[in-house]
């Protein structure tokens, strides 16, 4: 993969890798059953955990159909399966935490990691939900770790509508995604004309939600 240059954070030069507590995550009630929670910097260290998954990941860029075109996915990706060893030991830790936080209103542990390399303003993902599987049809959560330079994430109700949420997320910054939120809103990292660095961001999704 080619070299990516990250402008490290004036706040964050800890060369320890940690996760934070957990009881300062705030919420933010969206409507429609759907809630944001969000705590910063939840990781100490993050800029060079950021390091460490960009040269050690298996990145893997993809092609999709899109109309009658294959398209190059603008993002790289790696995806970890249940059971399947994580890339660090603190994405384990942080599964088992969030798993153990929210464990009275999921029901069940964050089992899967799948990894978005944003390599610059360039990469994006387009608007959608988790909807595949069964955030389909249930309230489920969607948890996203976020390391290097911030992106904004960018809420808005499905189907449209005026009101939206912009999160601008690296650094360590952790955001949870929850109740009917992947069937009721949508999300997206759009495409920014700006100087941005890198960012990676870590989703934990319980199981067969995708």
């Amino acid at each position: 993969m080619a070299a990516v240059h990250l402008q490290g954070s004036l706040f964050d030069q800890a060369d320890e890798i940690r996760l934070g507590p957990l009881k300062d995550v705030r919420r933010t009630v969206l409507g429609q059953g759907a809630w944001l929670d969000v705590l910063p910097g939840w990781l100490t260290g993050a800029d060079a955990l950021f390091e460490e998954l960009a040269d050690g990941v298996p990145w893997r860029a993809e092609r999709r159909r899109m109309y009658d075109n294959e398209v190059d996915v603008p993002r790289l990706l790696a995806y970890y399966g249940q059971g399947v060893p994580l890339p660090h030991p603190v994405l384990a830790e942080a599964r088992d935490a969030l798993s153990a936080h929210y464990t009275d209103e999921l029901g069940e542990p964050f089992v899967t990691a799948g990894l978005c390399n944003y390599r610059d303003g360039h990469d994006s993902v387009a608007w959608h939900g988790d909807r595949i599987g069964r955030g389909s049809r249930e309230d489920t959560m969607v948890a996203i770790l976020s390391v290097g330079s911030p992106r904004d994430l960018v809420l808005r109700p499905r189907g449209g509508g005026h009101t939206t949420v912009r999160k601008a997320l690296g650094h360590g910054d952790l955001v949870v995604m929850g109740g009917s939120c992947q069937r009721t809103w949508e999300h997206a990292v759009p495409k920014t004309a700006r100087a941005v660095g890198p960012r990676i961001s870590i989703q934990f999704r319980p199981r067969g939600v995708n």
